[in-house]
């Protein structure tokens, strides 16, 4: 999966799609670029009607969902705001942490060339939990739990602990690896009284791929089963 095949099917309910973004890949149209993601799995899907429930940034790659109709939208809509739908992402650094784990919890603001920056003050906060791992060469595997969905969020938070991700041209000084190490892991929700769970390891880049960061991934297990303090 790559760019041009912008996505893979995961799965198909009758009122939603999960869907493996692939990365570097653009959410919407990018002109002489080729269509975005939306469009992509409109087209190839045959869906006439397709509501995004959530956004992932270009660069990372993973489950991302799709609404069938208008009414499914609605509900999830319903349940991202009363923040009865867990996500989990996964990211590599290869920088020293300030911290290996707990709570990052601040405002954001727009800052130079397209970047965000972390604020002290608590407004209206971006919130990130996280727990991390080493998995050899210099380099931490992090575990991320978002409780809000700011732009950029998961890489301005990593990188305000001194830990931007590997491959992250906007908050890494360096970029020339084959991708950024974001990855959006694992999902759980309730919809019409059933539970959903998915959980899909990233599928491209040499470091999401080696045995360390497998191994590490088999020994934590489902994320949502693990003890994260309350928020």
């Amino acid at each position: 999966m790559d760019a041009i095949n912008g996505f893979e099917l995961v799965d198909e309910q009758a009122h939603f799609i999960i869907c493996n973004k692939a990365p570097d890949v653009n959410f919407h149209d990018e002109g002489t670029l080729g269509s975005g993601l939306f469009n992509q799995i409109k087209l190839r899907l045959k869906q006439d009607e397709l509501y995004p429930v959530h956004r992932l940034d270009k660069m990372t790659s993973g489950l991302i969902i799709f609404a069938k109709t208008k009414t499914a939208a609605q509900q999830f809509q319903r349940i991202f705001c009363s923040h009865e739908l867990e996500k989990f992402y996964i990211a590599i650094s290869d920088q020293k942490p300030k911290k290996k784990q707990g709570l990052i919890k601040g405002d954001m603001a727009k800052s130079r060339r397209g970047s965000w920056k972390l604020l002290r003050s608590q407004e209206n906060p971006a919130i990130s939990q996280f727990f991390s791992y080493s998995i050899g060469d210099g380099q931490r595997l992090y575990l991320i739990k978002p409780h809000s969905g700011k732009t950029h969020q998961i890489r301005v938070a990593l990188s305000s602990i001194g830990a931007a991700i590997i491959g992250d041209r906007i908050y890494h000084s360096q970029s020339n690896v084959d991708r950024g190490y974001l990855h959006a892991y694992a999902l759980k929700f309730t919809l019409d009284d059933q539970t959903y769970q998915y959980l899909l390891p990233p599928t491209t880049g040499e470091h999401f791929l080696s045995t360390a960061l497998r191994d590490e991934l088999t020994k934590i297990g489902a994320p949502w089963q693990l003890n994260w303090p309350k928020v």
